[in-house]
């Protein structure tokens, strides 16, 4: 055996020594880096090991509501509460860690589930309970309150008692009540919404339209008055520019608009064939007896009957009768010769289709 040996062989061990510290080392770089990206696994199941966490999928279902600007402690404060997650440090823990955005609303969540599923659930905007509601063109205010109080919890009533505050709404001083002025549309509302609420909303909607559309404040009362009568009126895109200009043309001569939707709408009907009665009935939206435009809307318009108000199609018409009720075929006139024409073509219609009322 050579002298230099037993030397040889302390040097082996010392050169291994760093090698296995550097392996050491790495795997516990490597434990740490998964347990980081698995740490709010691991929050977890130490939390339900420690009784803070719920386990399981639950039971029932109630609505839980996010309001605006509630920040991550006051989620978890309510969850807890409402005995949705077991404890609110552990939930705001959970929160800490997964840094979601809530959105405002109300959701529909299961009892005693983990902070991480209650979470999930608050960031899924499938669970978010809402009332569709869409408000066709042409409603009136009662039309509108009907479907109002059919698709949630409110009467017809509560929706007339909170139209009647018009101070809530910032209206023209002309307006004498909410009609025209809800925007018709497909709504998703949250059951927490009040009457009051679901109006402003919808009024809200409207002043968007007339403010996308150039309209000025000082001339919503007549745009939307006019596009009302427009709305009623015309059943066909087209015929929506025309009839917008029969009015117009009307209008500029001071000839009465003779519209049988704003007669109608004054004495409280809504019917397609008004009677002399009607006709002869003194109210501010009877325009057979009055020129000009009528007090305020009628209905509620759409955007294509405010476009047609705003650019109404080129033509010298004054008259305009739709001949087919079922088809919305109308007939525009010049001349009123040409327009008993068309009414004659009306009478045929309705002769071949008794009783009709659409």
């Amino acid at each position: 055996m050579s002298e230099f040996e037993p030397q040889t062989r302390r040097s082996l061990r010392k050169s291994k020594r760093p090698r296995n510290l550097l392996i050491v080392g790495l795997v516990l770089v490597l434990l740490l880096g998964v347990g980081y990206v698995n740490r709010s696994a691991i929050r977890g199941l130490y939390d339900s090991i420690s009784g803070q966490e719920y386990s399981g999928n639950g039971s029932g279902n109630v609505s839980f509501k996010v309001s605006e600007g509630d920040s991550g402690a006051i989620v978890a404060k309510h969850l807890a509460a409402e005995g949705i997650t077991k404890s609110s440090s552990s939930t705001y823990r959970h929160i800490l860690a997964a840094n979601p955005t809530f959105f405002p609303g109300t959701y529909s969540l299961p009892k005693q589930i983990s902070s991480d599923r209650a979470i999930e659930l608050l960031t899924n905007p499938a669970n978010q309970i809402t009332n569709r509601i869409t408000i066709p063109e042409g409603f009136r205010l009662v039309d509108i309150f009907k479907r109002l109080a059919s698709k949630t919890s409110y009467t017809v009533t509560d929706f007339e008692t909170a139209a009647n505050d018009l101070s809530q709404f910032d209206l023209p001083k002309t307006a004498p009540s909410l009609e025209g002025y809800l925007f018709p549309a497909t709504y998703s509302f949250d059951p927490s919404l009040t009457p009051t609420d679901i109006l402003k909303t919808m009024v809200h909607r409207m002043k968007e339209e007339l403010s996308n559309k150039g309209i000025a404040r000082k001339d919503w009362q007549s745009t939307l008055t006019l596009a009302s009568i427009v709305q009623r009126e015309a059943r066909l895109h087209d015929d929506f520019y025309r009839v917008a200009r029969v009015f117009k043309n009307r209008l500029a001569i001071n000839m009465p608009l003779q519209s049988c939707a704003t007669a109608s709408y004054g004495v409280g009907t809504f019917s397609i064939i008004v009677t002399n009665k009607i006709l002869n009935n003194d109210n501010p939206y009877n325009t057979y007896k009055y020129a000009g435009l009528p007090k305020g809307p009628i209905a509620a318009p759409g955007s294509l009957a405010l476009d047609a108000v705003l650019h109404p199609a080129d033509g010298s018409w004054l008259y305009f009768v739709t001949w087919n009720l079922k088809t919305g075929e109308t007939i525009f006139s010049d001349t009123y010769a040409q327009h008993l024409a068309g009414v004659k073509k009306w009478d045929n219609w309705m002769a071949e289709n008794p009783g009709w009322n659409g």
